[in-house]
């Protein structure tokens, strides 16, 4: 597992990743710091911004520009996120709930949004999740740790579970979600999930942008949420994300990554 230390500049962690690679060793997951406990589990803090006055991306009518208007352009999220617009979203304590509340079967998901081995989980095993989602047989409950920021500086996993919570709330978790991935930096060292750039990415899930959710993106709505979620991180005992259990059994490493070994886990477990 390759472990993140709190200060490590990111010449270094693309050595180390390297040299694992050359030395067989596979890095499988992103871990907090040794010091990740000196924000007492808050996870960071919330990228507080003055309101835009325009919900949309456009410039306001005083010809001002909106926040997000220096924002990069986000991309698009998979189509497969489609399959999911009609399921359900929910939260309890610091677990954001997807699916059928009474699916037969479970799969817990522990993520960081700025961690690059959960993009790779959610490029690769994830989509076999699916179409099992969308059947109803499986809910899948996502637990969003913001350790990275303490790592790496800056704000943006906090910044971006933020933005995910707020994403409940106007019944669009599942695109915004598989959009925040899609939309994530090359270089985890980069503080690119800005409350700017999400609203772009949001202008990519039809139906999300709006009043209420682009306020509690620009102006850390949904911080204390973020803090009790990295504390249900912590005290679920997780080491590193992603993390994945499917029926309470951990998943191996190795079949996260690709589609068609975690369709082959799942279906052991009597998901298909």
């Amino acid at each position: 597992m390759a472990v993140h230390k709190a200060g490590r500049k990111a010449g270094r962690v693309a050595t180390a990743v390297a040299a694992a690679a050359l030395i067989g060793v596979a890095a499988s997951a992103c871990g907090p710091g040794d010091d990740n406990g000196s924000d007492n589990g808050k996870g960071g803090s919330v990228s507080e911004k003055p309101e835009s006055s325009s919900s949309s991306s456009s410039s306001s009518s005083s010809g001002t520009k909106s926040p997000e208007s220096d924002a990069p352009e986000a991309k698009a999220p998979p189509a497969a996120g489609a399959q999911l617009a009609d399921v359900p979203a929910s939260v309890k304590g610091g677990v954001i709930t997807v699916g059928d509340p009474k699916a037969k079967h479970t799969v817990k998901v522990y993520e960081d949004p700025r961690c690059p081995f959960c993009k790779k989980f959610e490029d690769g095993g994830a989509q076999a999740l699916v179409k099992p989602v969308a059947d109803g047989k499986v809910k899948v409950e996502y637990t969003i740790a913001s350790f990275l920021d303490s790592n790496l500086g800056g704000s943006g996993s906090v910044n971006a579970a933020n933005a995910l919570r707020a994403s409940v709330e106007a019944g669009k978790f599942p695109q915004f979600h598989a959009a925040v991935f899609a939309n994530q930096a090359e270089d985890e060292s980069d503080d690119a999930y800005t409350p700017a750039f999400l609203l772009k990415i949001a202008d990519k899930v039809e139906g999300l942008r709006g009043g209420a959710f682009d306020k509690a993106v620009t102006n850390g709505t949904y911080k204390k949420w973020v803090g009790q979620a990295m504390e249900s991180f912590s005290a679920d005992g997780i080491k590193g994300t992603p993390t994945v259990f499917i029926d309470g059994k951990k998943s191996a490493d190795g079949g996260l990554y690709e589609q068609a070994a975690f369709a082959k886990e799942l279906k052991a477990a009597g998901i298909s």
